[in-house]
């Protein structure tokens, strides 16, 4: 398939703190994990890896806008799949103001097919703020994406994502993440020993 001709998909959602939304376990205890979530896909799996759909730079649109990164900033918006032994588990879009990628943070717009998460979580200086979570219903470009890549749907046709704000050498950047159906996230046998792993 060619991934890129999927770009953009993007993600508007109604975005809601986490503590205000009712979850099932499973779900919450992926949804609100705070560590890196590559390290625990990775975990989960044999081979890893990440498809680059695309990017561009864009003006933040009002969907997205937050208190950091304001309606109109110039953003790099990166787009990627994470893939589990070839099975897609997770959409990322991230927006990474332009103002973010100086210095050493530059390295940020050429991750090619390399994870952000992974980079940002080698950081020491990495803050993680709020986690807020979203439903995508079957109208929702994510779903849409979804049954593009032949992904059977859940039953409720519902998929869960999240996003923060990154901070990073006091650089803000937003990563957003949905869980594709047939995800680790949506299926309960999925062991959760892995919570505390950094």
């Amino acid at each position: 398939m060619n991934f890129q001709s999927l770009f953009p998909v993007t993600l508007s959602g109604l975005w809601r703190d986490a503590q205000c939304c009712s979850l099932p376990e499973n779900l919450q205890n992926w949804l609100l994990d705070p560590n890196s979530l590559t390290t625990r896909l990775k975990s989960h799996c044999q081979q890893f890896r990440v498809e680059l759909l695309g990017q561009s730079i864009e003006s933040c649109q009002e969907s997205e806008a937050v208190a950091l990164i304001p309606k109109g900033e110039q953003v790099l918006v990166r787009e990627v799949l994470l893939f589990c032994d070839d099975k897609p588990q997770v959409f990322a879009r991230s927006l990474l103001p332009l103002s973010s990628l100086t210095g050493a943070e530059h390295a940020l717009a050429n991750l090619g097919t390399q994870s952000l998460g992974q980079v940002l979580f080698n950081n020491p200086s990495l803050e993680r703020q709020t986690i807020e979570v979203a439903k995508f219903d079957a109208n929702s470009s994510v779903v849409k994406l979804a049954k593009k890549l032949h992904l059977s749907a859940l039953p409720q046709e519902n998929l869960w994502g999240r996003r923060s704000i990154f901070i990073l050498e006091n650089k803000p950047l937003m990563v957003a993440e949905v869980f594709l159906p047939a995800a680790f996230a949506y299926q309960s046998n999925v062991d959760s020993e892995c919570v505390n792993a950094k």
